[in-house]
Parts: C-alpha cells; sequence; structure tokens
C-alpha cells in the first residue's frame, strides 16, 4: 500500500508531531508514505528517514496552484490513497487533486471549532472517511450532520518516554531565566486567542499574592505574542510571566514543571497534555472539546468552565498548596499515557480506516 500524506503545519509540534508518528509506524509496518509538505518545514527533514518527502509551496486556503503541484505529484507517485492531516488549504485543495485522479480520501479532523451545516454538507463530500483525534470532536461533526459512516475517531498518541525523565532543575531555570527554587506553572500552546492565556493572567495576581514562588512560563508562540506581553506588564507580573517562545528542548523543560495549566475555549484534544502527562505533570485545564478524554478530573488533573477565571484559578492554587496530591496526580497520568495513548496504537486506528478503503493487503 502507499499513502499520500499531505501535512501543511510548518513547526514539529501538534498536528505535525502525530504525522511524523504516524510515518514512522506505517513505514514499520510495510507501508510506502509520500510526504507533501511545505518548503523548509521541520517535518520534511524529520520524516525522510520514513517518507519519500516532496516540499511544495503551500500559501493556504486561497492556494489554487496547490490543486495542481499535488495532482502532479500525485500522478508522478501513483499512491493508492490520500490522508490529508490539516486545513490550511491541504484539507479541501488536496481533496480536490486526490478526486481529479479517483482516489480514497481521508481527512484528519484535529480541531473542535464548529462548521455551519451547510458547509459540512457540501465539504465533506470530498472525503470518504473523516478521522478524528477525539469523541469531543466526533460530536460536533455528528450534530452538523456529518454521516455516521464516514466517521472513525482514532485519539492522538505520545510516544512517553522522552518526557519521562528526571528534572535537571538548574540547568533548565538557566536556560529559562528563572529562579531555581521557585514554583513553576506552565502553559505549552500557541500564542492565539482560543488557547486562552488571557484567563490565566487574569488569575494570577492572586496566585502570586498566596505563592510569593510562583514564576509562569508560557511556551509557545504565534500572533498574541506583544499582546500578552503587554498584559503581563500591566498586571504588574513581568517579573513572575517568562515568554520563553517555541522551545526545542521542551522534553527537558516538562519534567520541570510543579503545574501545566491549559485555559483554552476550544481544544480537539491537546498533545501538550498529554506530553506533560507522559512527564508526571498534574495539569488544570478546562472543560472542553476532547480535554476530559486527555484528563482525568480529579484523577490526573482538575477541570475547570472555559473561560473562568476565578474557577482556573481557584483550582491552581488547590494544587499548588498540595504537593502530595499534584505527585498523585502526576504518576497516574504517566501511567495512563503508556496504557491509552501510544503511537502503536493510534497508526493501528488509521491503518484499520486506510484497509477499509483499498483492497491491497499488506
Amino acid at each position: 500500500m502507499k499513502v499520500l500524506h499531505v501535512e501543511a503545519g510548518r513547526h514539529l509540534y501538534g498536528g505535525a508531531q502525530q504525522v511524523l508518528y504516524l510515518l514512522e509506524g506505517l513505514a514499520a509496518a510495510g507501508v510506502a508514505n509520500v510526504l507533501a509538505c511545505p518548503r523548509g518545514s521541520d517535518l520534511a527533514q524529520a520524516a525522510r528517514a520514513s517518507a519519500e518527502v516532496h516540499e511544495l509551496a503551500m500559501g493556504g486556503d486561497l492556494d489554487l496552484g496547490l490543486v495542481r503541484r499535488l495532482a502532479r505529484l500525485i500522478e508522478r507517485c501513483q499512491p493508492d490513497l490520500v490522508h490529508l492531516h490539516s486545513r490550511a488549504g491541504a484539507d479541501v485543495l488536496g481533496a480536490f487533486a486526490a478526486r481529479r485522479h479517483g482516489l480514497p480520501v481521508v481527512l484528519s479532523r484535529r480541531v473542535d471549532n464548529p462548521e455551519p451545516r451547510w458547509l459540512v454538507a457540501l465539504k465533506y463530500r470530498l472525503y470518504d472517511r473523516v478521522v478524528t483525534i477525539s469523541d469531543g470532536i466526533a460530536q460536533v461533526l455528528l450534530a452538523e450532520g456529518l454521516p455516521p459512516n464516514k466517521l472513525r475517531v482514532v485519539r492522538s498518541a505520545i510516544a512517553s518516554e522522552p518526557f519521562a525523565r528526571a528534572c535537571v532543575r538548574g540547568q533548565i531555570a538557566a536556560a529559562l531565566g528563572m529562579p531555581g527554587d521557585a514554583l513553576w506553572l506552565g502553559v505549552v500552546a500557541q500564542l492565539i486567542p482560543r488557547k486562552g492565556h488571557r484567563y490565566l493572567i487574569a488569575a494570577l495576581p492572586r496566585l502570586v499574592a498566596e505563592f510569593p514562588r510562583l514564576h509562569v512560563v508560557f511556551f509557545g508562540q504565534g500572533p498574541l505574542a506583544a499582546e500578552l506581553g503587554r498584559a503581563v506588564a500591566d498586571a504588574g507580573l513581568a517579573e513572575r510571566v517568562h515568554l520563553v517562545g517555541f522551545r526545542a528542548d521542551l522534553a527537558d523543560c516538562l519534567p520541570c514543571l510543579d503545574l501545566l495549566v491549559h485555559p483554552a475555549t476550544m481544544e480537539g484534544l491537546g498533545v501538550a497534555l498529554l506530553q506533560a502527562a507522559s512527564a508526571a505533570v498534574p495539569v488544570v485545564a478546562t472543560r472542553v472539546g476532547g480535554i476530559p478524554e486527555a484528563v482525568v478530573d480529579g484523577v490526573t488533573g482538575l477541570l475547570v468552565p472555559p473561560g473562568d477565571s476565578a474557577a482556573l484559578g481557584e483550582a491552581c492554587r488547590k494544587l499548588l498548596g498540595d504537593q502530595a496530591r499534584r505527585r498523585r496526580m502526576g504518576a497516574a497520568g504517566q501511567a495512563r499515557m503508556r496504557a491509552e495513548f501510544s503511537p502503536a496504537a493510534m497508526v493501528a486506528g488509521n491503518l484499520a480506516v486506510y484497509r477499509e478503503l483499498v483492497t491491497t493487503v499488506l
């Protein structure tokens, strides 16, 4: 079986990291992978050991030339199936290219944002199967009219071993510019509105007053960087909140956190939550989308309503003030990641979808 994968993400986190896990697992299972991704993307280099990589210009939803470029790639590579992994034009335009050649098309849906029913009725005709990374996303699509026979749920995966390491706190403190003896609260998310950083900033003055050793790290980059920096300064928290951007050493940083907070207003599943649990870090997050599938409330962390700074702050207060509870939740989360979110299970789930559509038997 040969599969053409299309991923428009440029950085190796979130969906692109899931694609890399999938490529590696499929290659081990004997699938021939072809990857189309943006020129200069991090995934292009990382995937060369498990896929034939083609770097293409990908300009988003209005880049109609992508249909032609992908169609030419299909003509050259002759895949049995096309798997579209991201939006930003790759979902619809990639489907047009595949349909031009009569190939079956699989779409991975990683976000839970709603779409109008009329759009679902039109757009999802393009796909033979829609694979959601959580039950939460599946329920959104079903409510909008997606035919159940097209829908499959295959949860995102986490290779937990790289995150299950000891914290070298002095080294990481120096790298992040933080005091080594502080309580460390982290947020790992793109700096975009739906990740909800503003709700944590609103809760921080009271938390800092109660926990004088508290320091907060925002890992990630995005268009809100300057705005969030101003909000932190306006709240008088410039010495307590550190915006450190994208970190390639996240697997070293996460085990040093005392608590991970994810105040998103929308979330498909939340790979950062899986990474934190793998590092034995408890989580405070919102009860939206697929997050309740990643965080077991009261067992591996605490869940609060979205957009509620008071509830968010109270949940953080409970865990910051109880080290023994944090350790229990962290250990429970780590054990759950190993049992339920392995890359092998994710690869098997996607491969089963392919076998529904392609008669080739591996």
